[in-house]
């Protein structure tokens, strides 16, 4: 893409790569004139401006000369600091070498010239400067004159050695740019000399065969020190040859593209696979040395370029000198020219105004001129990205904490540059070392269910009070006879209690008793028994009562007592007049009594437990909780905790937010405790994420452990922090726990996304040890190249981080839920393992001793109070929270019953009196017998009742034979535990796979995959099985094969593995 553009006609030479900025010096060219016939000699320096647009390049210093220039460089010798100065060195027509500073041509132009020497005899076509030392010179003229020039004392040049026989042109001079004593020289005839400085004599000679090789330009390989390319001039052999002096007898390669005759030459020391030639045929081409391809053609006008040059300081720039006239400043890397036509097009309309042409004075209206759209052209860059704009290191972070890192090393030069194998390096990147140790520590106790060590570790290393009594709410949950536990947690011990009332009635016994009398006198003086005593019938309130006792008005008589303040005889009265009329006397009574013992006497009679938990204050939310814990019903339980709970939550403080999540604890409820938690303790950091996440975990495993079953929790807030959760595991590289952790039934977009990355990610992943907590690199040795004649293309060699799958979260998953009555289906919570079968309330570890007898209700609809989704009760499932009572207390109309016997339900009386009928067996009651405290013996009772399972299609039979053999054959050959509980794995997930084949559920490609992986196992070829595998899984919805596709694999790579 053209850049910059100048009339001149001249040689050129650009600034030094340590130049800033750019500049672009031109020395009016030798025999050429421009259309003038101007036969005057400048040397002139521009500015390269890249923020202006146009075409135009900023004159900056001009010097006139008094001979024209064959010859042109810019050196860094000499230069500042500031990266400004340097020499430019000019050879002339006449064989004069001058030398000039070009900061004084930019600034005055007056004692310029630094140097000069006409020890030349003819035109100097040829100067070079040497890259290693800057004040090192080599010039070539006539009659084979070559010259070595130190710019620190530039009197007194040296020769490289005897002069060449025959006497010849010297067309061009090169340093060599690995080793700094080597020069070489080319003629006009085709032959080239090299020169070693340190002998002071050639060492080696180079020509071609053909003899018609007019050399035009020769240069050295930047980076390979043996390496030179000759152009030929002449239109009869328009190439570029490359030599070798090891094989100096013909050339390595010959490019050939060019149609006549080859002008100038440009090598880029930045990229050594950029080749620039002009050619007679009006063509600029960038060649790849390596290749002999022709990479990039510039868009050049229909003139002779006698002089390419790249820029140092840029690589992407350089200019052509041009017979018409023009030196071009071009770009390899392509733009757009829409800046440089909106430029012209205004440069055009510039030039016209609105005054009178004719010179009247009189302002012309303005010419209405269409305005032509600017077409914007784009011209396209290089095919292959050059070397500078190539990464030589890279790293890009990856899913899973994967950090992907590769490097291009500088590789020393060899004979000819062939493909080289690139590394990738992967590795395991882990960042939160305490996240995940302490996620760890979480799995370890999910899996081996030890949640008493657990929580006893917790409150070990709590770091405040606050801590502390939430991990000793969660410990008593998995301890026996958990209600006393809560109590005395709340400060409330019956044994304290009993304590303390003894002392209190000692005390009032010591004060009846401190008179005089002795306890011997005491005792004798008790009044005797009265023989006779008179029933009163008088108008009084005795007699009064009596005559309605001896009528039998007992309604009459408890209210002639309560009008008389004798609530005690009311009280007995009421007792034997019914139920009903006690009823009315207490409620009577405690609506007299407003002292503060009143309410709770109240709510523990009359069993209304709401008045408590809704207008208590809330500094006694203990002791309302403690009455909650004493006597409520299990089926009110978790409601009333929760109205407890929210009333504290709603104080929005801190200390009220930790009170209501003990409330939560107890009520069982997952919801409500994130919500709080979530509400006044930061949960975006990883570390807080884990602390509610192992509060979740716990309280969850508890009510499992009460329920028997899995819980079922469908929370938005909670479902937004698992899926958190399960994203920075991933990120920290356990992919198998964040898998556990993830929303099943959730079909929002992140949600699905990540579950899809991670079941992918999973397939891809190794099976090996565990990754460590630290960033590690890979030490890998280098492969090396193979002969470029049997090299294919160079492929990206990926080197893993060892990595492995991490165990489940939860260990083994339960049973299906259709071999277990009463369990409801599962949540996306991770999968736990308990016996299976229903376990009597009072038989749970845990669960307080019934002190009534009381009835288990059937469910009913939700109660309104009920706030939040949770939904306590189940069929199956134990009534109320972790620290519920059984049963709710005694009405005072119940018959006692013994204390062995349970309480049974009428339909277990049913079953229990009369036996349990086929026809009851199907019927809707038995669902009640769960909740029976007497199932366990019932169950011996039951007809044996067969199953029916459906058969697996005969078609599909080979699957289910051909994998239990490759499990078995595994299992016989494993001997790390790792690998056993992997098998053990995968017996439990290939049932679900056999479950879709007996429902016919899978689709027609899973089956034929899952068919040709049956194949492959059967012939021991698991490489192929796990490429159908792969495809498969690329191919299929994720829901339908989620559950068992990736074990498969991970077998198939064990048997690998194992060789079995």
């Amino acid at each position: 893409m053209r850049l910059k553009e100048i009339q001149r006609t001249a040689h050129q030479a650009w600034s030094p790569a340590e130049h800033h900025p750019i500049h672009l010096a031109l020395g009016t060219s030798a025999q050429q004139l421009d259309a003038s016939f101007n036969t005057t000699a400048a040397l002139e320096i521009f500015e390269v401006d890249f923020s202006d647009p146009s075409l135009e390049m900023q004159l900056r210093g001009s010097l006139p000369t008094s001979n024209r220039l064959h010859s042109i460089v810019w050196v860094n010798f000499g230069m500042g600091a500031d990266g400004t100065g340097g020499r430019l060195v000019g050879g002339s027509e006449n064989g004069t070498l001058t030398v000039y500073n070009p900061e004084v041509i930019m600034s005055s132009g007056v004692d310029a010239v630094v140097g000069q020497s006409d020890k030349h005899t003819g035109p100097i076509r040829a100067l070079d400067f040497n890259p290693f030392q800057s004040n090192l010179l080599a010039s070539g003229a006539n009659d084979s004159e070559i010259y070595i020039w130190d710019l620190n004392n530039f009197s007194s040049p040296m020769t490289p050695g005897a002069k060449s026989q025959p006497a010849e042109d010297i067309s061009v001079v090169s340093w060599n740019r690995q080793v700094q004593h080597i020069l070489a020289s080319a003629n006009p005839s085709g032959k080239a000399v090299v020169w070693d400085l340190r002998k002071n004599e050639p060492i080696i000679k180079i020509s071609d065969h053909s003899n018609r090789m007019h050399c035009s330009g020769m240069l050295w390989h930047p980076d390979v020190a043996t390496q030179l390319v000759l152009a030929s001039e002449d239109d009869r052999l328009p190439v570029i040859q490359m030599w070798d002096l090891r094989f100096a007898t013909s050339p390595l390669k010959v490019f050939e593209n060019h149609t006549r005759g080859i002008l100038s030459i440009s090598w880029s020391q930045a990229d050594s696979e950029l080749l620039l030639s002009s050619a007679k045929d009006n063509r600029i081409l960038c060649w790849n040395p390596n290749t002999g391809e022709v990479i990039y053609e510039l868009p050049t006008t229909n003139q002779w370029c006698f002089d390419v040059q790249w820029c140092p300081r840029n690589p992407a720039l350089l200019s052509a000198a041009s017979f018409d006239g023009r030196i071009t400043v071009y770009s390899v890397m392509g733009g757009s020219l829409k800046a440089q036509q909106q430029s012209t097009a205004n440069k055009i309309s510039s030039s016209f105004d609105s005054m009178d042409p004719f010179g009247t004075g009189q302002v012309l209206p303005p010419l209405q001129v269409p305005q032509p759209t600017v077409q914007d052209t784009i011209v396209p860059p290089l095919k292959k990205p050059p070397k500078w704009v190539r990464r030589p290191v890279g790293a890009s972070f990856a899913f899973g904490g994967k950090l992907i890192t590769f490097e291009n090393p500088q590789l020393p030069p060899v004979q000819s540059p062939q493909p080289v194998p690139r590394q990738v390096f992967v590795s395991q990147v882990t960042t939160e070392t305490e996240f995940l140790q302490r996620s760890r520590e979480l799995q370890a106790a999910l899996q081996s269910g030890s949640f008493n060590n657990y929580c006893q570790a917790k409150i070990h290393n709590a770091k405040s009070d606050a801590e502390k009594d939430i991990w000793k709410f969660l410990l008593v949950n998995f301890e026996d006879e958990a209600r006393v536990k809560f109590l005395r947690l709340l400060g409330f011990s019956k044994d304290e209690l009993e304590i303390k009332r003894s002392d209190v009635a000692t005390a009032v016994c010591d004060a009846r008793t401190s008179g005089s009398v002795s306890p011997a006198d005491f005792f004798s003086q008790t009044p005797k028994e009265n023989a006779n005593f008179q029933i009163p019938v008088s108008c009084d309130t005795n007699g009064l009562i009596s005559q309605a006792l001896l009528v039998g008005n007992f309604e009459g008589a408890v209210d002639l007592c309560l009008n008389d303040g004798r609530y005690a005889e009311a009280i007995l009265l009421s007792i034997s007049g019914g139920e009903e009329l006690l009823k009315k006397t207490q409620q009577k009574y405690l609506s007299n009594q407003k002292n503060s013992i009143s309410m709770l006497i109240s709510s523990v009679v009359t069993q209304n437990w709401r008045d408590i938990v809704q207008s208590c204050e809330l500094d006694n939310w203990k002791e309302a909780l403690a009455a909650l814990l004493t006597y409520a019903h299990p089926e009110d339980f978790a409601r009333l905790c929760d109205t407890l709970g929210g009333r504290l939550e709603h104080e929005r403080t801190e200390k009220r937010c930790l009170q209501a999540c003990l409330c939560y604890i107890c009520s069982g409820n997952i919801e409500k405790l994130v919500e709080c938690w979530a509400l006044h303790r930061d949960c975006s950091s990883p570390l807080g994420l884990e602390d509610l996440v192992e509060k979740v975990m716990m309280l969850r495993k508890s009510i499992e452990r009460l329920r028997n079953s899995e819980v079922a929790v469908q929370s938005p807030i909670l479902a937004e922090k698992l899926t958190c959760y399960a994203g920075i595991l991933a990120a920290e590289g356990s992919l198998a726990t964040a898998m556990a952790y993830l929303p099943e039934n959730s079909e929002q977009a992140g949600i699905t996304m990540l579950r899809d990355r991670l079941f992918h990610a999973q397939e891809e992943a190794a099976v090996g040890q565990q990754p460590s907590n630290s960033f590690n690199r890979v030490n890998v040795s280098t492969a090396k190249p193979t002969p470029a004649a049997q090299a294919p293309a160079p492929k990206a060699q990926i080197v893993p981080q060892p990595m492995s799958i991490a165990a489940n979260l939860s260990g083994p998953a339960l049973p299906p839920p259709s071999s277990t009555p009463g369990v409801p289906p599962t949540s996306f919570m991770p999968s736990t393992s308990f016996p299976s079968g229903p376990m009597p309330p009072s038989s749970q570890p845990g669960a307080p001793v019934p002190m009534y007898p009381g009835g288990l209700h059937n469910q009913g609809p939700a109660n309104p109070m009920a706030s939040g989704p949770y939904v306590p009760l189940g069929s199956g499932y134990p009534q109320g929270g972790p620290g519920a009572p059984a049963v709710k207390p005694l009405s005072p109309t119940t018959t006692p019953r013994s204390p062995l016997e349970p309480h049974r339900s009428p339909a277990c009386r049913l079953v229990c009196d009369k036996g349990l009928s086929s026809e009851f067996s199907h019927s809707k009651h038995v669902n009640t017998l769960y909740l029976c405290p007497c199932f366990p013996q019932l169950l011996q009772q039951l007809p044996a009742e067969r199953v029916e399972q459906k058969e697996i299609p005969a078609e599909h039979m080979v699957l289910k034979s051909t994998f239990d053999s490759l499990v078995q054959r595994c299992q016989l050959a494993a001997g790390d535990p790792q690998t056993k509980r992997k098998l053990d794995d995968a017996v439990k997930r290939l049932a679900y796979l056999y479950d879709k084949l007996r429902e016919q559920s899978l689709s027609h490609n899973i089956l034929n995959g899952l068919h040709e992986i049956s194949r492959c196992v059967a012939s021991q070829n698991y490489q192929r099985g796990l490429e159908v595998h792969t495809q498969v899984v690329s191919s299929s919805n994720f829901s339908e094969i989620s559950a068992f596709m990736p074990i498969l694999k991970v077998l198939m790579t064990i048997a690998n593995k194992l060789g079995v």
